[in-house]
């Protein structure tokens, strides 16, 4: 039975996707094979050698030091796509928020009927200075069209707004899901120079880290709007302060405020609500779940963030899965040591991303201990493990 350690409060849905004749869950696992994580700090993390993987049930991976995982064999999962509704509608509200001040509308209605003051025959004098455009006709540069990104174009355009788009990773899945109607950006100055608000849904890299800044912001229509539910860290908060004093950045709406910018006039901080939907934190845990359940029990990878995704069918009587670096000849003393034993190959497939690859053998019989221990030898070998086909 395969142990699976919570560090979260995980939905009891997603949890129930995990066969309860197959898997013990619970919070003080001493040496699960799985982890199922949301937001908790795992940097610091002593990782047990049984850990076979660690499932996030969400997308972003900053908590989890997928370098050191992958160098111990330890396969992350993420569940892209699985809050993208949530954090769609969020965006949208953000857009709406961005655009007229009702937030201030309803603080000082709330300070008005808190003085004992007539709120209904003092709105019409006062609504005027909370007023704003409307978003229809408005242009939407969206950077990063992934599960998020592609449902905002899609309902940005439902809403009568002319929607850019920049992505150049684009995957063939997002593709097909993205409207005709999106006018492909060749370049980020397209979306700068062209867009009245623009919204963050990439990843935090080296090489996005801080891109809206005292570079980028100049090349920004005057009074552009920022939606970032992304990554608090791909703004410069610094540069983006000095924008938004000078009004070259009317309103930043932000779902990962800092101390600095959530003081700041015309940001609007909220405190990471973007998959705060029980649809959203079930969605998440259970495609967390069947990604554990996929690796531990067929070998398979879906959505790793630190290994490639692998997928075949089981055949012949076990499959050895071997995790390794992305070298030469590995495969080949793998394989040696496979015949040696007097076994045979019915299947494999072999994949790499970056340093790191992957490899699943099916073979006709049992397999020993020692050839386990034979292939672990193998220089660039992280990680050998078997399961019966």
């Amino acid at each position: 039975m395969y142990q699976i350690k919570t560090l979260n409060k995980i939905s009891t849905i997603g949890l129930a996707a995990l066969p309860a004749q197959r898997y013990k869950i619970g919070d003080e696992m001493e040496n699960p094979d799985a982890i199922l994580v949301r937001s908790a700090k795992m940097h610091d993390y002593a990782f047990n050698p049984e850990l076979q993987c660690i499932a996030r049930a969400g997308a972003g991976t900053n908590n989890i030091p997928l370098d050191k995982c992958a160098e111990e064999g330890i396969v992350v999962f993420n569940s892209p796509g699985a809050n993208s509704e949530s954090v769609k509608e969020l965006a949208v509200c953000a857009m709406l928020l961005a655009s007229r001040d009702i937030l201030g509308g309803v603080q000082w209605a709330q300070e008005t009927a808190a003085k004992g003051e007539d709120v209904a025959a003092l709105m019409e004098k006062a609504k005027s200075q909370f007023a704003g455009p409307e978003i229809m006709g408005k242009t939407l540069g969206i950077i990063g069209l992934g599960a998020i990104g592609a449902k905002l174009a899609n309902a940005a355009l439902a809403m009568g707004m002319r929607v850019f788009g920049y992505d150049p990773y684009l995957s063939v899945q997002a593709a097909w899901g993205l409207s005709s109607e999106v006018q492909h950006a060749e370049n980020l100055e397209k979306i700068y120079k062209n867009c009245d608000y623009i919204s963050l849904h990439l990843p935090c890299l080296d090489s996005t880290r801080g891109m809206i800044n005292s570079e980028s912001i100049p090349l920004m229509k005057d009074g552009v709007r920022i939606i970032n539910l992304a990554r608090g860290e791909l703004v410069n908060e610094n540069d983006l302060a000095s924008a938004l004093e000078s009004g070259k950045v009317s309103k930043y709406v932000t779902d990962f405020p800092t101390t600095k910018l959530a003081a700041q006039k015309n940001v609007i901080p909220i405190p990471h609500l973007g998959a705060s939907t029980p649809e959203s934190e079930d969605n998440c845990a259970i495609m967390a779940a069947q990604e554990i359940d996929e690796y531990l029990t067929r070998g398979n990878i879906r959505n790793s963030v630190n290994y490639p995704s692998a997928y075949m069918d089981p055949s012949g009587a076990a499959r050895i899965c071997v995790l390794h670096k992305n070298v030469p000849a590995i495969i080949s003393g793998v394989l040696n040591h496979v015949s040696e034993n007097g076994l045979n190959v019915e299947n494999m497939v072999n994949k790499s991303r970056d340093q790191y690859s992957y490899c699943m053998i099916d073979v006709n019989s049992a397999v020993s201990d020692a050839l386990v221990d034979q292939i672990s030898q193998v220089d660039g070998v992280l990680r050998v493990r078997v399961i019966k086909n």
